[in-house]
């Protein structure tokens, strides 16, 4: 198995949260209503009061964290790639959908080596990386 052919290639869905104030127990506040509702943050990043987070189940991540007054503002598909741990490993996957004509729009590292990316096209993306 080389750097650029990962171990397996899903398409989950991302959820962008407005955490309203970037201020202290924001981010404890979401990561508590996920919990509540018995699911694992599979991968997220907070940036500025922005926060994108997978889990395995976006429904009811929606609802518990809606039922906290935390809006989510957004769902879009992304790919979670279950990627090799060593030097080049980014840099194989980016180039491949670069060459692909797929523009990432941000990506993030989830749990257990997985990388978690937003394209243009989640499914062309995803086939991309599974050649």
């Amino acid at each position: 198995m080389t750097e650029s052919h990962p171990r397996s290639v899903t398409i989950a869905k991302d959820l962008t949260v407005t955490l309203q104030k970037d201020r202290p127990g924001m981010l404890a506040k979401a990561a508590e209503a996920i919990a509540s509702g018995g699911l694992n943050l599979d991968g997220f990043a907070e940036i500025e009061g922005i926060l994108h987070m997978v889990t395995s189940d976006a429904r009811s991540a929606r609802l518990a964290l809606e039922a906290v007054g935390l809006p989510v503002v957004g769902e879009r598909d992304v790919i979670v790639v279950q990627a090799v741990d060593r030097a080049g490993t980014a840099a194989a996957l980016f180039g491949r959908l670069a060459a692909a004509g797929l523009n990432v729009a941000y990506t993030y590292v989830a749990s257990r080596n997985r990388i978690v990316i937003a394209t243009d096209d989640a499914k062309k993306a995803a086939a991309v990386l599974r050649r």
